[in-house]
């Protein structure tokens, strides 16, 4: 159980926990979230504490009271992110929660278009390795994304260019075959409307909008490591963000 830091209200951290575990789908809809006596007794902290950080998940609209029996997370229309992906990938070894999964559309090598190579650096070899996949879960697709990765790392991974999944996930293979960390991230996000490939992958009408997330992957020596096109649906939360206000 991660300990209590000075640097943020009590309740808030404890919250901020159990919010990442249901973004990451490791608690599911209908899962019953820890009592207050629980959460009490696992972070050392009081009762009343430990019933503010419930009621601030019920403020953000996560979890459910219910009387006489618990508190349990509710039915969300979320899509997770890549920062929960890593996080279950590197948690769990598996980057999809239950009910999830993955179809590898296409995996390759392709000339990088100029937005892909601006962001890996690449200069003069513009080929690049490519992995393009349609997440699904039991209600039908839920995000594209095509990943891409510099000439030199697609020689050390090979299985990149596999259409077959990668368990693990693609950042932790790129990781352990190149020995690089992925140390941080950069999100660029912009509204459009879908292209007809997209709105073909995703089910979606020829009109509509999709928020489109440009994702870079930099490792401890500030190299672009991954970069990735993620394309979301309309009415599905992709981006949560809490801070206080002074």
């Amino acid at each position: 159980m991660p300990q209590i830091e000075e640097a943020q209200p009590k309740y808030l951290q404890i919250a901020h926990f159990i919010r990442d575990q249901i973004l990451r789908g490791d608690l599911r809809p209908g899962d019953e979230v820890p009592s207050e006596r629980q959460l009490a007794a696992d972070w050392k902290v009081s009762r009343p504490t430990a019933a503010r950080s419930l009621e601030a998940l019920s403020h953000q609209g996560l979890v459910e009271k219910r009387q006489g029996s618990g508190t349990y997370v509710r039915s969300l229309e979320v899509n997770r992110r890549a920062r929960e992906l890593y996080g279950r990938a590197r948690q769990t070894g598996k980057i999809y929660a239950p009910g999830e999964y993955a179809v590898i559309t296409s995996a390759g090598w392709l000339e990088a278009p100029d937005y892909v190579a601006d962001a890996l650096g690449l200069v003069k070899d513009r080929q690049a390795v490519h992995r393009r996949r349609v997440t699904n879960n039991e209600e039908g697709p839920i995000t594209l994304s095509t990943s891409w990765f510099a000439p030199d790392i697609g020689q050390r991974a090979p299985k990149l260019t596999d259409p077959g999944r990668i368990q693990e996930g693609t950042l932790t293979y790129v990781e352990r075959m190149t020995g690089r960390q992925g140390s941080y991230a950069e999100d660029r996000v912009c509204a459009r409307s879908a292209t007809e490939e997209e709105a073909a992958d995703l089910g979606l009408d020829s009109e509509s909008a999709v928020l489109v997330v440009h994702h870079v992957v930099f490792d401890v020596q500030d190299r672009p490591l991954e970069f990735a096109e993620a394309t979301y649906p309309p009415s599905r939360w992709a981006f949560e963000q809490g801070y206080p206000i002074t």
